[in-house]
């Protein structure tokens, strides 16, 4: 994995009001092409989107992973590590295929604002971007307009750190580990076959001090045209994503 070409984005920015289906342009601080877009957890509009699986699952059209939807000011710090997957196209499709994964707090009950922080990776036409490495993602939230992302390669020691500031207003009310199918223009990339993602060590630091594991977030699978595409599931220190 060429680690500078895997960045997804080291960003503070503000979301839509009313959780509209697409973030802000992320063109002064992402390392994809401008027109790449993260959004805020898009509900999903299947008809069993609300009487599917456990009443701790809920469907979305672009994120899938675990979130906690807790009471303000609940938390500081996300971090967690992953292998990056290799993407493939779905059984029977052909062409250009993406997905990302990344950690952050806010962006889903809070729509004001999100810190966030991971990769992309990508196939075109069987060609993958990029592959293999271990790679640890942490966000920090100084203010509710500042903080600090940072991306370490584990497999060759090289991290990259950026200090940041909006005027987007975080709400530290959701600390997540999403994988997520996202945008470049105004619609949905075509979601990758990305095999699965876990994320080990995954740790929520709350501004009391403490820290928590994602054990009692909310899991959050991406339903798309009345088919559930991911399936998640946690433990005491880890999330995992699959694609099904």
């Amino acid at each position: 994995m060429v680690f500078a070409a895997g960045l997804l984005s080291l960003a503070l920015f503000a979301l839509p009001a009313l959780a509209a289906p697409r973030g802000a342009a992320r063109s002064t601080l992402a390392s994809r092409v401008a027109g790449r877009r993260s959004g805020p957890k898009i509900p999903s509009n299947g008809i069993n989107a609300l009487t599917k699986g456990s009443s701790n699952v809920e469907y979305s059209q672009n994120w899938a992973g675990a979130s906690f939807e807790s009471a303000k000011n609940t938390y500081k710090a996300v971090t967690g590590s992953f292998v990056v997957p290799t993407p493939s196209a779905p059984k029977g499709g052909s062409g250009s295929y993406a997905a990302s994964a990344w950690v952050g707090i806010d962006g889903d009950t809070c729509e004001t604002g999100i810190l966030q922080t991971g990769v992309d990776f990508t196939v075109d036409n069987g060609k993958v971007s990029y592959d293999g490495d271990t790679i640890n993602v942490t966000v920090v939230a100084a203010s509710t307009t500042s903080g600090t992302a940072t991306i370490t390669n584990e497999s060759t020691g090289v991290t990259v750190s950026k200090s940041l500031k909006s005027s987007a207003k975080l709400c530290f009310e959701n600390a997540e580990w999403i994988v997520e199918d996202f945008e470049e223009g105004d619609s949905l990339v075509k979601f990758a076959d990305f095999g699965s993602v876990t994320f080990t060590n995954a740790v929520a630091t709350l501004q009391s001090g403490g820290t928590t594991g994602p054990t009692g977030a909310v899991l959050i699978d991406i339903e798309q045209s009345n088919k559930v595409l991911t399936s998640t599931s946690t433990t005491s220190d880890s999330v995992t994503v699959s694609y099904t």
